[in-house]
């Protein structure tokens, strides 16, 4: 009699074991639609934030253009990388976006005696004239992202009375330090032959 009765107790016990499953499938399901409710949630927390910030940088000046001829003149460097940010002078997490500052994009640079032209495929691209370029650097973090030591090509560069470091990283590296030396050359080289930094400038 007890072998016959167990077979109905087995299969009870199978039947709950099921119907725990399914409960378990539920409450998996709840908590992944909770969990990208809150993602979109942050997402969109951060998407006003950004939004706030380009207002509160409305009064930026617009970025220069290319100007005509600027390919006619000789090149002195050129260099492929990435673009990854923009921020005010020596605050490293004090971010840029007006402008289009703020998006990071694959970048095309060619520096000549003019200045700096600044080609971002997907994003605005931008002039920043000789008499406009401060200083270069290597350094290792901006807006937040942080890279080896020196993997971080800094320019700083004035854009009316505001002093900008935009952070760029060149597909090989080691050209870094060439960049920093022509930089700071031709920053000081205008320095000492100071010309309006208006030209090309959208207006």
């Amino acid at each position: 009699m007890t072998s016959l009765n167990s077979g109905p107790r087995l299969y009870l016990l199978a039947a709950d074991q099921k119907s725990a499953e399914v409960t378990d499938w539920s409450a998996r399901i709840s908590w992944v639609v909770g969990l990208i409710v809150f993602v979109a949630f942050v997402y969109w927390l951060m998407r006003q934030g950004w939004k706030w910030r380009g207002r509160l940088q409305s009064g930026i000046p617009a970025l220069a253009t290319t100007p005509e001829g600027f390919a006619d003149g000789g090149t002195l460097l050129t260099l492929t990388g990435r673009y990854h940010a923009s921020t005010t002078a020596g605050q490293w997490l004090d971010r840029i976006v007006a402008h289009g500052l703020g998006t990071r994009s694959r970048v095309e640079l060619t520096l000549t005696e003019q200045g700096l032209d600044v080609v971002r495929p997907g994003a605005s691209d931008f002039f920043v004239p000789a008499a406009a370029l401060r200083e270069a650097r290597l350094d290792k973090a901006l807006a937040g992202k942080v890279l080896p030591e020196g993997g971080l090509l800094v320019i700083t560069w004035a854009l009316g009375d505001r002093l900008i470091d935009s952070g760029f990283r060149s597909d090989r590296a080691a050209e870094h330090q060439a960049w920093v030396d022509a930089v700071n050359h031709l920053g000081g080289a205008a320095a000492d032959h100071p010309t309006s930094t208006t030209e090309g400038t959208a207006r």
